[in-house]
Order: C-alpha cells, then structure tokens, then sequence
C-alpha cells in the first residue's frame, strides 16, 4: 500500500505541478519505500528531465511547474511586473503572480485531499519543506482588500476556512502530521483533528489568535480542551503561549517527539511499515473512533468562522494586525 505525501504548505504546489507533465518521472503524491520525501534537489533534477522529453508538455505546463517552483522556494509574488516588451519574463511573472496567497494554499490543499480520499493509499502524511513546518496565513491580506471590500472579503474568507477545515474533519483515511520545524496558526489548530502527530524535537507550537485579534479556528476550541484540559487549552489558545515539542507532546497534541537527528529516518520508517497495513481495515477503524462527533466538529467549525468573520471586521483586529505590521517594520 501507499502512502499519500502532502508537504505543508508550498511544496505540496510543486508535486501538483510534476502530476501535470505525465511523462515526467519520479515525484509523485502516491509514494512508497526510499520515495516516500522527495527533496527540492529531486524536483531539480525532474526539472531538467523536461528538456530531455520526447513529447514536449507544452508551455503552459512548464509555466506552472515555474511558478509553483518560485512559490515553494521564495513566497507568494513580491517582485515587480517586467515590461510588456519582456515577453518571457513577463510570461513567468504572471505564472506566479497567478497563485496568490492564502486561498490558493487552501484550494490547493483541499484538491489533494479529495484526491487522497479516492486513491489507493492507505493513509496521508501532511511535512514541510526544510526546517520550518508552517508560519501560517499571510497577514498581508489584510492591507490586500480588493474591490469587493472588507465585509465581502470577510465573508468569502470565512466560507473558504469552513470548507478548509471540513477537509480535514470528513477525511476518511488516517491523517499523520510530521511536524519537521516551528508551526504556527491554521497549521497547530488543525492538528486536534489528525490521528497521529510525529515532531522533531527542535519544533514549536504557536497560535497567536488574541494578540492578533483574532479567534480560534481548525475546531481547536472543542479539540484543544477535550486533548489537553480547559486550563491547559486556554493558556494556548487565549494567551499565545508557545509550546515547545516536548510540551505539546506532554499535552497530547503531539505523539511522540524525536531527535532532529534521527528525526526523519525514525518516522518514515515507521510511516512505511503503517503504509502496508490493510487500507480499508485503518479507514473503517477511524471511521469508528472519529465517526461518534463529527457532527459536532461541524457545528463548531461554522461556529468558529462566523466568529472570526466578525473579528475580521471589528476594530480592535485591524488595529492589532497593523499593530503588528508596524513592529515588523522597525525590525
């Protein structure tokens, strides 16, 4: 059997983007044995292969795959537009520039796991890319308002976030967080609704909603009591406390930690043999251990979102996040 490979946020991007050139080897959302962590160094060298292709993908393909490289390796778009009379990079910019930011990540991440749900593996493993796990949304959409204006954009984004987070709750298979470096927001809250979260010993666990105005999201505050006690949970969730792996680990939020030396052979190891047990056996027996509330993590997602939309509009949350902008402007 195998296992279904989803790195958080970005990189996840560019193994969607390898799936487009179907002749191209190598990476691949389904995969087993040493395959299992494809490196950026694999992705070059899959890269390259493109020249080398009999049938050429095409231009839009090799676009995608360019643009989905710069949004894993350097961010959203933050680069100039090249002249008009710059065809080629001007064609390139407007590839990247094409994935925007936050909701494109979750568009993105939501496709794979409908995928996920359908293939023949038999459980999926959500990782970042290098030494950070995630550093959650980008709250630069904030000064991004668009013309459909604050209120509209709220409410689309709130929408957007409920289905985000209703992935996750109605994902049939076991849902494994490798936690490889710092993870923040929308990345720690939704761990509550993972079956088993594997962490290095150098990552960290932030979600700094009130300092930013902000709410709890990701059903975190049903699962974040249930998982750690209601003193615990409100220490996290109402006063930005940072947790280290080993408390996270003490918590529950967290399984086990590892040493970051021996973090990523000792879990993928293990991840394999996991990968071979029967598939429909781990999809019936979550079913039977999740299946009893969620309908209530439902009711506490819609719950959550029309919190937060109502945040998103308030006062106090855009001066705190311009708060924030000013503090990371005279760093």
């Amino acid at each position: 059997m195998a296992a279904a490979l989803f790195a958080w946020p970005q990189r996840l991007q560019l193994f969607r983007a390898l799936r487009l050139a179907q002749s191209l080897p190598a990476i691949n959302l389904n995969v087993t044995g040493a395959a299992m962590v494809a490196t950026e160094a694999e992705f070059d060298n899959a890269k390259d292969k493109v020249k080398t292709l009999k049938n050429d993908p095409g231009n839009e393909v090799k676009l995608k795959m360019y643009a989905l490289f710069k949004q894993a390796t350097q961010g959203p778009c933050s680069s100039p537009k090249p002249s008009m009379l710059d065809f080629v990079n001007k064609a390139k910019w407007e590839a990247w520039n094409s994935l925007g930011k936050t909701s494109k990540m979750y568009e993105e991440i939501m496709k794979a796991l409908e995928q996920a749900a359908k293939d023949d593996s038999a459980l999926t493993v959500f990782t970042g890319k290098g030494d950070h796990y995630c550093s959650g949304n980008d709250l630069s959409n904030f000064t991004d308002i668009g013309p459909e204006g604050m209120e509209q954009k709220s409410k689309n984004s709130g929408g957007l976030l409920k289905r985000y987070i209703s992935h996750y709750i109605d994902f049939p298979k076991p849902l494994i967080g490798v936690i490889n470096g710092p993870a923040v927001g929308v990345a720690v809250t939704v761990l509550g609704l993972f079956d088993i979260v594997y962490s290095t010993d150098k990552a960290t666990f932030h979600t700094p909603f009130s300092q930013l105005g902000q709410s709890p999201e990701g059903c975190s505050s049903y699962t974040f009591p249930k998982i750690m006690g209601t003193a615990k949970a409100n220490e996290v969730l109402l006063f930005n406390k940072i947790l280290t792996a080993a408390q996270a680990c003490e918590l529950g939020l967290v399984t086990e930690v590892f040493p970051d030396s021996t973090f990523q052979k000792e879990v993928w190891k293990r991840l394999h043999i996991y990968a071979k047990l029967p598939k429909n056996s781990l999809a019936l027996s979550k079913q039977l251990i999740r299946g009893v509330e969620k309908e209530t993590l439902h009711a506490v997602n819609a719950q959550e979102c029309e919190r937060l939309v109502e945040r998103w509009l308030s006062e106090d949350c855009m001066s705190a996040i311009m708060n924030f902008f000013e503090k990371k402007s005279k760093l």
